[in-house]
């Protein structure tokens, strides 16, 4: 029979696995309403999304740079968790890395409007920014390295430069739905093979 003791100890983390749940339901939601309506979506969708309270989104991320920043974060992590498991189970080098960039260009769209989200938080921002670098440049040059090796694409191909590339293709969706950046990434990661 448990004691009182333990009889908290098994309540305290039930709640705390209850807690990291929501936490990442909330962070699930809030990226997938980030894609479709932008950082500036209600909170309320947000929660009502997760199936929490606001209460229970506002104890997690007391303001919404809070959320922005913790979703940036989350992703940035799944899209570097990604790479290694691609590697492993893709077809060949090469589909691994046009698997990660397609998970790169999502992430890219939940991240529209950060910098707006956090405003004069300047500090904040350069250290996600950091992060992302840090988190994704070693994933992408392993990708690339890999691919290299395995006789699919050209030698030379710098991370920051293909990450930087890709970024700069996704900027024209924003003001033109007729702009399909998706397609013109394909066209460059075609341009990357060896003939």
């Amino acid at each position: 029979m448990p004691t009182a003791g333990q009889s908290k100890g098994a309540s305290a983390r039930s709640k705390r696995v209850d807690a990291v749940r929501n936490q990442q339901m909330l962070l699930d939601a809030a990226a997938e309403v980030f894609v479709t309506s932008g950082v500036d979506a209600p909170i309320r969708e947000i929660a009502a999304r997760a199936g929490v309270g606001l209460g229970t989104l506002y104890r997690h991320f007391p303001t919404r740079a809070d959320l922005v920043t913790a979703v940036y974060r989350h992703q940035i992590e799944a899209c570097a968790e990604a790479g290694p498991n691609l590697l492993a189970d893709a077809a060949s080098p090469f589909d691994a890395l046009q698997q990660w960039i397609d998970l790169f260009v999502d992430f890219l769209v939940t991240k529209h409007g950060l910098a707006d989200a956090l405003q004069s938080d300047s500090d904040r921002f350069a250290a996600l920014h950091t992060h992302f670098l840090e988190q994704l440049m070693p994933v992408c040059a392993q990708l690339l390295d890999a691919a290299v090796e395995a006789g699919d694409i050209r030698p030379g191909i710098q991370p920051y430069e293909l990450m930087r590339g890709i970024g700069n293709l996704c900027v024209g969706r924003d003001s033109d739905p007729r702009y399909d950046s998706r397609k013109l990434i394909e066209l460059l990661l075609q341009g990357l093979r060896l003939s």
